[in-house]
């Protein structure tokens, strides 16, 4: 409708005095602990005195004049001023009547010694497609059909359940089969690609990158600017909802990657929301991050931990995921994070600690757990501090897992070593068990490692092409049988050649190859052993579920270990050779069980092994029957790991 229309413009040139919030809504938002503030700010569809339109609210506490600017206004600062509360809260808001959903909009506010802004809503729930950066009027329409799911995810999701995560960049794992699809797979379309490849792959997880809207595709997600609004990258927030959906019913729970740490500086975005540092810390040692030149929220101020709580609280509640991976923890908790002597000033205690940060990430984790018990937290977290899982009650930051970043940069070192050197290093490749239940662990092959000339995993692995392979297939037989959760990047399942390219979509052209499509299928095997041995799960964060059995053979190669469940007769005995040497007949001393059986061998010819050496009769040696002790002699093949159940 045009803009000149006298109809159009008279219904809606007014904002009328409306508000949603109660007293004790400010006292909360007030006092950093308002959880739900998406019900509040942004915008809302509402119908007063019969007549439809939607609400406004928006914290600008600097702002001496706010308006909603939009489409149905041609973008003009006058026509639609917002009121400001006469609490002092900085909330400007207002009813505009006669605005349909799917409008786009955006806040003008005159802020602090006049300086001028157009922002977009930080609680929108819907955005442009970028280039465009308007927030669009929205309101859920969703009629969820994951019951089953839900009602029993308290089980998938438990410390004692497997967790083995598929971690998806949605741009680049598949892009649609004919140009005039789009450039992108729509979340409808991955519903129907990528669901069925996760369910057939056995990963009991997927952990997308940030879904969260962002301006930049080349930050993956990570520069963040719409903290409540789905990218419309690929569709509708409720067509993300339906993806979510239908991998609830699959049997897949859903971790969101989300960036509480940082913020980009695009012109509509938060920073200096009303011309200061709104949300951001104003003193650049605190509120600039040099490494990725963006800044930090400041999370001294109630009303910025009230907006990151609250973002969490909203992708839990209304996208019905089962987790979120707190990206950059360590920068948050850090004062001197990527700052040499003199770029940061200490802490009231005289540390490096930002104790700001840190109570509002245990704040944040006792929220999520009295409101979602069933569901987890994940710490992407790579300092020393202890704690990062342990309850906040005894200082603990409360996350229910934290990356293992020691275990990933170790394992790296090792296998990158030729055979021969690794028969010197194994106190690099044993050296994780000694911390292994320090914190909750969930192992990470993640995108950070396959990017900026890090190169591919398979090309991590030394020796010729077999070798490599087999390497490889070491390393995840080695990954999955350790103590704690996993977690492998989209591409490193079957051996992604190049480096990871957000710009383009996953080598799937390889799985032509033996190679690769067999080695997929190693991986899909150990996804189901996974999650089909409790001795691999169910003490997958304590010390009682893992035991050494031979550690003494270090110039052989040869090392094994018990992995132990609830029941004795679900332990299992995994035996690895790092070496390039197959070893026949070669004997073990194993206590609690007196029968044996091999039910995986990395080397076996449908993973693309070479099939010597599998033992497909175990001959005994019964040393004590009464104390079930046996000696059992096994045939050992290079580069090879086994499972003996």
């Amino acid at each position: 409708m045009a803009y000149e229309d006298e109809h159009f413009v008279d219904s809606t040139r007014m904002v009328w005095n409306y508000s949603l919030f109660l007293d004790e809504d400010i006292s909360r938002f007030q006092a950093g602990t308002m959880f739900d503030a998406y019900e509040k700010f942004g915008n809302h569809h509402r119908v007063v005195l019969k007549t439809p339109g939607f609400y406004f609210a928006v914290w600008a506490p600097n702002a001496t004049a706010v308006s909603v600017i939009g489409e149905f206004n041609g973008w003009k600062k006058e026509l639609h001023p917002l009121f400001v509360r006469l609490d002092h809260s900085g909330i400007w808001e207002g009813f505009i009547p006669n605005i349909p959903k799917g409008t786009l909009y955006k806040y003008h506010i005159s802020g602090f010694e006049g300086v001028e802004t157009v922002k977009a809503d930080p609680y929108a729930r819907y955005a442009e497609l970028r280039p465009g950066t308007a927030s669009v009027t929205w309101q859920f329409e969703k009629d969820w059909q994951d019951g089953d799911w839900m009602a029993h995810r308290k089980k998938h999701n438990s410390l004692h359940a497997p967790w083995s995560v598929y971690e998806v960049h949605l741009a680049s794992w598949m892009r649609p089969e004919k140009q005039n699809e789009g450039r992108y797979n729509s979340y409808i379309q991955l519903a129907e690609k990528l669901v069925p490849y996760v369910k057939a792959m056995g990963f009991t997880h997927v952990e997308f990158m940030p879904v969260m809207e962002y301006p930049y595709d080349g930050s993956w997600g990570y520069q963040g600017a719409g903290y409540f609004a789905a990218t419309s990258r690929f569709g509708l927030p409720e067509e993300l909802m339906y993806l979510i959906e239908t991998l609830h019913q699959n049997g897949i729970g859903v971790i969101l990657d989300w960036v509480p740490s940082h913020f980009p500086a695009d012109a509509h975005g938060l920073y200096k929301f009303d011309g200061t540092h709104t949300y951001e810390y104003a003193d650049m040692r605190k509120g600039y991050h040099p490494d990725w030149n963006s800044y930090i929220f400041n999370y001294n101020r109630a009303e910025v931990r009230s907006f990151l709580v609250s973002s969490a609280h909203f992708w839990l509640k209304y996208y019905h995921v089962d987790g979120l991976r707190v990206d950059a923890v360590s920068s948050m908790i850090r004062l001197d994070f990527s700052r040499a002597e003199g770029e940061w000033e200490p802490n009231e205690l005289g540390g490096h600690e930002n104790l700001e940060a840190i109570s509002f990430l245990q704040t944040l984790n006792e929220i999520i757990y009295r409101e979602f018990p069933d569901v987890q937290t994940i710490a992407e977290e790579a300092s020393d501090r202890p704690g990062i899982t342990a309850p906040v009650k005894k200082d603990g930051l409360g996350f229910g897992m934290k990356w293992m970043m020691g275990w990933m940069h170790d394992t790296f070192k090792y296998f990158k070593l030729d055979a021969g050197k690794r028969l010197l290093a194994q106190d690099v490749f044993s050296f994780s068990i000694m911390y292994a239940f320090d914190e909750r662990f969930m192992l990470p092959l993640s995108h950070d490692e396959v990017v900026h000339g890090k190169s591919p995993m398979i090309y991590k692995m030394p020796g010729n092409e077999w070798e490599k392979f087999a390497n490889l297939r070491l390393l995840y037989s080695c990954m999955y049988t350790h103590p704690g959760a996993k977690l492998l990047f989209m591409g490193n399942e079957f051996g992604q050649t190049s480096e990871w390219n957000y710009q383009s979509e996953l080598d799937w052209e390889l799985l032509q190859y033996d190679c690769h499509n067999l080695l997929q299928e190693c991986v899909r095997d150990l996804n189901h052993i996974y999650a089909h041995e409790p001795a691999l799960y169910e003490h997958q964060f304590e010390p009682k579920g893992f035991e050494w059995v031979a550690l003494d053979h270090r110039y052989e190669g040869v090392m094994a270990y018990k992995r132990k469940g609830r029941h004795r007769a679900d332990d299992l005995l995994i035996v690895i050779n790092v070496s390039n040497k197959n070893y026949h007949d070669w004997a073990m001393q194993v206590k609690g069980k007196l029968h044996w059986k091999e039910i995986f061998n990395s080397n076996h010819t449908k993973y693309w092994g070479t099939g010597e050496c599998l033992n497909e009769h175990i001959a005994i040696n019964y040393i004590d029957r009464k104390k079930k002790i046996c000696e059992i002699i096994l045939n050992i093949p290079a580069f090879t790991a086994m499972i003996f159940r």
